[in-house]
């Protein structure tokens, strides 16, 4: 149940990426972007739309999914949100902590054992240490991994990473939740319990946004999904 508050508002953003470039460098070309941008929004050889008018409202304690086909520009707005990138044109405002889990070990050490780990990624999240080290054994305990805490995370398992990425995350008491695809990866009971715990989010009136290809799974959680295509919003779906 959301309320009427907006969290997050995305006002006509466009968003651009380079094909010739590995590596997008982030702030100096996407503030050069803002500068650069063309009002009949010419595209060089090279580059390519991966968001158009993007114009979106959601509301605080709103659960809302994006699907669409791979290259829509899903994971794109979650990373707009979170701050890993930034808009080519138009402006995104969102209001409180953000925990973002866009991939799997994101922010990890590999060479530091997970205890180390939860320390650095909840720092990375916004937590405080005290508020980490309370939180410690609940993390530990949701992740399952109690065994291989101590270990090098370089020797987890993609499942390992995942546990223990999620255990943080939805630990951080954040006000937004990022989620990209990473359910996915677990096995069956460890989703089901992630699902339960999403779900104990949204009745404390936490606003979650989906990723995933599994239109059944969005459509148990969200309250809303919008669909997307060629980079652009196609559709969206209210979810009774």
């Amino acid at each position: 149940m959301s309320s009427n508050a907006p969290i997050i508002e995305f006002k006509n953003i466009w968003k651009k990426y380079s094909r010739s470039r590995i590596f997008h460098k982030s702030l100096r070309e996407d503030i050069a972007n803002i500068f650069q941008f063309k009002k009949n929004k010419d595209l060089s050889s090279d580059e390519f739309w991966a968001l158009k008018k993007i114009n979106l409202t959601i509301a605080q304690g709103e659960t809302l999914g994006f699907y669409g086909p791979n290259g829509a520009g899903k994971s794109t707005i979650l990373k707009l949100i979170a701050g890993v990138t930034y808009p080519t044109k138009g402006t995104i405002k969102a209001e409180g902590r953000i925990a973002p889990l866009l991939e799997i070990g994101a922010g990890f050490h590999k060479d530091l054992t997970g205890r180390e780990n939860i320390f650095i990624n909840g720092a990375i999240l916004g937590m405080k240490i005290p508020e980490i080290k309370n939180l410690l054994d609940l993390i530990i305990d949701f992740s399952e991994i109690q065994e291989f805490i101590d270990m090098p995370v370089k020797k987890y398992s993609s499942g390992m990473y995942l546990r223990l990425a999620f255990s943080i995350a939805i630990h951080s008491q954040a006000d937004i939740y990022l989620i990209d695809e990473i359910i996915a990866v677990g096995d069956e009971d460890f989703k089901r319990k992630c699902l339960a715990k999403m779900n104990e989010l949204k009745t404390k009136g936490k606003t979650l946004l989906l990723v995933t290809h599994d239109l059944s799974l969005m459509q148990q959680l969200a309250d809303r999904i919008i669909f997307l295509n060629k980079s652009e919003i196609s559709h969206q779906e209210e979810i009774l």
